[in-house]
């Protein structure tokens, strides 16, 4: 049996993206219908890294029920650590802003209680296979669910929030119709039963590659390494991996503990040539992708649907079209600062493979020229709390 549905937006994926941009509309008195073809539960487990921009945690706390504030824990700075000493950015006093370490099933988990508390249409289990009359007034979302029923979902917009394998991206302009950038190495991670080690989080850049120090929780930390793209996860012991660990944060004891999960997570930008089509657009990891270094994930998937929710506010309510026409400019103008803040933080902590002894002097020239700067203090400050919305 196939069915069909009417509403103002379909909204395909159900990540903090989708999640949000529902939650903005609902705000605004506009309906709209989400799908994922995960369960519940499966996205509720989606672990992936929590440091969040001010404005990013401004937003999630104003949402009912959220924990933002409790779960979350506020960091006032990080420390950048080299050639044997550690020295920290004070993101307040260069800034006037923080960031908040909440992970993203956490936060995953608030927005899905909300929204369904709300009497948001969610629909798990149901996968877009494709996107039909993209060029027209009504584009239609073809999907399937877990039993084999067709829902076929007539929209007056669509959004693709639906990662970086995106149907809706295909329908606008091609999987792959982008810029993109492949980077040499990767982070060997790890989550440990332990306190953390330190009270805000330590990125290193040491002659051996780079580490990062962060946390999960008053029990649990999160921890990397700079490794090879094509290491097994599986391949060394906890005993290595704390050497390896250790051995690249000099001047820092870690708390060790039992490492319950490790993977390599690999290296990429990519930025989608186009991100709206007619009444298509694409937000969050169907967009774009960024290294982790910048912490920027989230935190750029949270500042595309701001903008497009007053966008579609405008569209669907004063059939006023100029802020869609302006949207993808203004979410461009804020994903290629991202993406060359999280190159800039990338290259400027990590060994490349093919380093020289030249690459790596100047390579701790600039880190020396950032952190005894106020105004290169100031800049790093200022990205990695992030810009507030426009």
């Amino acid at each position: 049996m196939n069915s069909t549905v009417r509403t103002q937006v379909a909204i395909v994926g159900a990540g903090p993206a989708g999640l949000i941009l529902s939650h903005l509309l609902a705000a605004a008195g506009i309906d709209s219908v989400v799908i994922d073809q995960r369960s519940r539960d499966e996205i509720e487990q989606t672990i992936r890294a929590g440091i969040l921009e001010q404005s990013t945690i401004d937003l999630l706390a104003s949402i009912p029920g959220s924990r933002a504030h409790t779960v979350g824990l506020r960091h006032d700075g990080i420390e950048l650590r080299f050639d044997g000493a550690g020295h920290r950015i004070d993101f307040p006093g260069l800034a006037g802003r923080s960031v908040w370490l909440f992970p993203q099933h956490e936060a995953l988990r608030d927005l899905l209680a909300a929204r369904i508390g709300a009497g948001q249409d969610i629909r798990f289990g149901v996968t877009a296979t494709a996107v039909e009359d993209a060029s027209g007034a009504r584009p239609r979302v073809v999907a399937v669910d877990d039993a084999g029923a067709g829902l076929e979902i007539e929209a007056d917009f669509v959004v693709g929030a639906d990662g970086s394998h995106s149907v809706v991206r295909r329908a606008i302009s091609g999987s792959h119709d982008g810029y993109f950038r492949e980077y040499p190495f990767a982070w060997f991670g790890i989550l440990c039963e332990a306190p953390p080690s330190a009270d805000e989080l330590i990125y290193s850049n040491s002659p051996d590659g780079f580490a990062l120090i962060s946390q999960r929780s008053p029990t649990v930390q999160r921890m990397y390494f700079q490794c090879d793209p094509t290491d097994d996860a599986q391949a060394p012991s906890d005993a290595e991996i704390w050497d390896t660990l250790q051995k690249r944060v000099p001047g820092t004891t870690l708390n060790e503990g039992s490492i319950f999960q490790r993977d390599v997570l690999r290296f990429r930008s990519f930025v989608a040539r186009t991100l709206r089509q007619g009444r298509l657009a694409i937000v969050g990891d169907a967009a774009h992708t960024v290294p982790p270094t910048g912490a920027k994930g989230m935190n750029l998937a949270v500042a595309d649907v701001v903008l497009l929710a007053r966008a579609l506010e405008a569209l669907l309510l004063r059939s006023d079209e100029g802020p869609l026409d302006g949207w993808a400019e203004a979410a461009l103008d804020r994903i290629w600062k991202a993406q060359h803040f999280s190159w800039w933080m990338t290259s400027m902590l990590h060994v490349a493979p093919d380093a020289t002894d030249f690459d790596r002097h100047r390579q701790l020239g600039e880190l020396r020229s950032v952190v005894e700067s106020e105004a290169g203090r100031t800049y790093l400050a200022e990205a990695y709390t992030g810009w507030p919305f426009g």
